[in-house]
């Protein structure tokens, strides 16, 4: 079974963290205890934990550094795009890229949340989102 139960971004700062996403995204947390905050997503968690602490829990001597990856937020119309990025930059997050058209189609652009990481906020006509926010592979979206 392909499956991934839980990604966890090292932060400097909880409150600062929360606000980019709760107030960008929308997404409000499971739990938080002033170290760690959970958010309940479609089929698996995203946690948000004090980068020295998830450095330590890995055994590793020093706090991980963003970068190397990007996550993507797919959302369900072309026109969600740019007032999305718009939120996320008010609560905090920083403009890597503005919304273009790739060349496979839709439309993308690329913000930083307040530690680094990148997000990628995309309109793919290729890719169907469900009710509960499931996107399958190939499938034509119904904004396409």
């Amino acid at each position: 079974m392909q499956q991934i139960s839980l990604i966890t971004l090292g932060i400097s700062d909880v409150a600062r963290s929360q606000r980019f996403y709760a107030e960008g995204f929308g997404w409000q947390p499971i739990f938080t205890n002033g170290e760690i905050t959970f958010y309940q997503m479609n089929g698996l968690v995203l946690a948000t934990w004090l980068a020295p602490l998830l450095a330590a829990d890995a055994g590793l001597p020093g706090p991980l550094a963003p970068g190397g990856l990007a996550l993507s937020h797919n959302v369900t119309a072309r026109e969600a795009v740019p007032p999305l990025i718009e939120r996320l930059l008010a609560a905090g997050g920083r403009l890597l890229k503005a919304p273009v058209e790739p060349p496979h189609g839709g439309l993308a652009g690329h913000v930083a949340d307040p530690d680094g990481h990148v997000w990628e906020i995309a309109w793919n006509p290729d890719w169907a989102i469900d009710a509960e926010g499931r996107v399958t592979f190939g499938a034509p979206s119904l904004g396409s």
